[in-house]
């Protein structure tokens, strides 16, 4: 998958599904995101269920093919977490239902991880337009830049120091995608509302995002946004960090750590390349002190 093989990827999935014991699908005793869901059979014509086991960037990556699999299928169940009805809901005719850890609906005619889409429909990403979400934008100023330091928990790795981001606020007008507080001079300074609706929204008001690796990213790509991918030096299966595009989201540049836990030159680069993306809008805000933005305009 990272090297666009995606034929012999898929052709690699499908030898490991059929060297599965059938009795090991969905296993109970697994955490959530270690479970295998497909057992290979297709999906056209069939009530298919999709459980969106992974995270909230992983389901987001992935809901593209959600209208590709609406158009083979008989009929589409997604199992999807609460907070992310209201994007999922515009993206394809299918039927949306909580994801609940403690009671899972029961299994359809044809089961699928969200991530296996691709495989099961063989579609690689290029086939798939973007952007796939659709959100009016905040009433948010022009060639504001959304900022995204931090990562989830469970792989600190991927989150750097706010302070590493402080010459890109000092130079545009900024706000933070972060569900906290931020010390940089950014507009709005209490942090991003914790609604995925109302980021989505800010995301969609912003010229550009500069973001570590976690759900903001794939958020900002679905969107279509022009957007600045602050990588680990070694990322996982879906970025390459010899590259700096990708095939998931043709608007994101991405530019990795050259030696694990060194910041400095990937940041270094997207300081001068959205600096020049910015100046190039047509609107020259450098030496603007940040205005907060209000509570009405954040949700």
């Amino acid at each position: 998958m990272r090297a666009r093989d995606y034929v012999a990827a898929w052709s690699l999935e499908r030898a490991v599904i059929a060297a599965r014991d059938p009795a090991t699908r969905d296993d109970p005793r697994l955490p959530y995101h270690q479970r295998w869901v497909w057992d290979g059979r297709s999906v056209d014509g069939a009530d298919v269920l999709v459980r969106c086991y992974h995270g909230l960037g992983d389901t987001l990556q992935f809901a593209r093919y959600l209208p590709a699999l609406a158009r083979r299928a008989s009929r589409v169940t997604v199992e999807a977490p609460v907070r992310l009805h209201p994007l999922l809901a515009g993206i394809a005719e299918v039927s949306l239902h909580a994801f609940d850890p403690a009671r899972p609906l029961a299994p359809r005619a044809c089961d699928l991880e969200i991530t296996e889409l691709p495989g099961a429909l063989a579609l690689a990403p290029p086939d798939i337009p973007v952007p796939y979400l659709r959100v009016a934008p905040a009433p948010i100023p022009s060639t504001t830049v959304g900022l995204c330091h931090r990562a989830g928990d469970w792989d600190a790795d991927r989150s750097l120091p706010e302070a590493m981001l402080a010459p890109l606020a000092a130079r545009h007008r900024c706000l933070t995608l972060v569900a906290a507080p931020s010390a940089l001079p950014v507009i709005n300074p209490d942090g991003c509302p914790f609604d995925l609706a109302a980021t989505a929204a800010l995301v969609a008001g912003c010229a550009a995002v500069v973001t570590v690796d976690t759900m903001v990213a794939h958020l900002a790509g679905a969107l279509g946004r022009p957007t600045w991918l602050l990588l680990k030096h070694d990322p996982d299966w879906r970025w390459d960090p010899a590259r700096h595009d990708s095939d998931w989201y043709p608007t994101l540049r991405l530019h990795a750590q050259p030696h694990p836990g060194d910041w400095s030159p990937a940041v270094a680069a997207v300081t001068r390349e959205l600096g020049a993306f910015i100046d190039d809008q047509g609107e020259t805000i450098h030496g603007q002190p940040a205005q907060p933005i209000g509570a009405r305009l954040l949700g």
